[in-house]
Parts: C-alpha cells; structure tokens; sequence
C-alpha cells in the first residue's frame, strides 16, 4: 500500500457513494468508514444529485449505470459545485469509451466492478500524476476492435443502426458483436 493511503482522507473526510446496488453500496460504506471517510449514500441519479447540492463532498465514488439514469451526470454536478471534489467512477461496463467520457467530465479515476475498498481508496487518495505500469500482457487485436467499436457505440448514443453506418458494417454483425462479451 503507498503512502498516499495510509495518511488517510485529510481535514475533510466527506464521501458519496452511489450505487443502485444495496448489498455493495452498504459493505463499501462500513469500509471506507474504517478508512477514515464520513460516507453518505445513494441509491439513484436523482438522490445523488441531492446529496451532492446538499452539501458537495470532498470524495466521491459514482457508479455510472442506475436505474434513474447515468451517473456522469451525478459527477457533472459535483465538479460545478466542488472543482476539487476526487471523484472515481464505478462500473461494471469496463469500455475504454465510457473510461474517457467519465474522466472528460472531471472523474479522477475509473474503476471496474468487482472493486474492494482498497483499490477505491487508491482511486480516491492516489496522485493525478502518478502514471500507471505498462501491462504484462497488452491488449489483443480483437480486444482493441472490440474497444473501437464501443467507443463508436458510445458516442452514437447506442443506436446500432447509426453505428453500423459509420463502422461501415451490416447491422446484424453488429448486434452480434455487441451481444457477445468483451474478448481477451
């Protein structure tokens, strides 16, 4: 564990959580309350959205699919009304085009669901400058595809029809691709 985390959150411990998922949103909490954080939690866009005009906390870990909506928006929010707020989005959609769009719009650091508490406050705690290690095992060519054509995806709004027409591709090989999980 770096240093960065063992000094814990600093003068202002303040936390939202939100996560449409209860049983998580909950063990997260107790354990970021033994790290030291004043968690708050959410289980919506909407209660979200309250908790951080309320009082805009210092720390926040957003998951970016709800029920009511997409988290980025939630985040959107915060970085207006607290510039400095760390902010890590969840999600168990790990797509580098959402990973971009999250940190575009002012998120610290994106994580995959499974994360346990100490890789969120790694997130939470680590530097903006710190550069991660090149991976033993880089990405194959049909996981970079794969990535291109979420990206893609993303940025047509998930309109299939509108995504197969600028990857110049049959509709149906798409809807086959996107129906499929994500390659090695």
């Amino acid at each position: 564990m770096s240093d960065d985390v063992a000094t814990g959150p600093g003068p202002d411990p303040s936390l939202l959580l939100v996560d449409d998922d209860e049983p998580f949103v909950k063990r997260l909490a107790k354990a970021m309350e033994k790290r030291g954080f004043a968690p708050q939690t959410a289980s919506s866009v909407a209660e979200g959205k309250a908790l951080a005009l309320q009082a805009p906390p210092a720390y926040a870990v957003i998951d970016l699919r709800l029920e009511d909506g997409n988290g980025l928006e939630i985040v959107e929010l915060l970085r207006e009304a607290r510039p400095n707020c760390r902010i890590v989005v969840l999600t168990g959609y790990g797509a580098i085009a959402t990973a971009v769009a999250a940190v575009k719009i002012g998120a610290t650091d994106y994580l995959s669901k499974p994360a346990d508490a100490n890789e969120v406050t790694r997130a939470l705690l680590g530097h903006l400058e710190a550069v991660p290690d090149l991976p033993d095992n880089p990405m194959s060519a049909d996981r970079v595809r794969w990535e291109h054509i979420q990206r893609v995806f993303e940025m047509c709004d998930r309109n299939v029809s509108e995504t197969a027409r600028r990857l110049n591709m049959h509709r149906r090989t798409l809807q086959r691709i996107l129906a499929k999980r994500s390659p090695k």
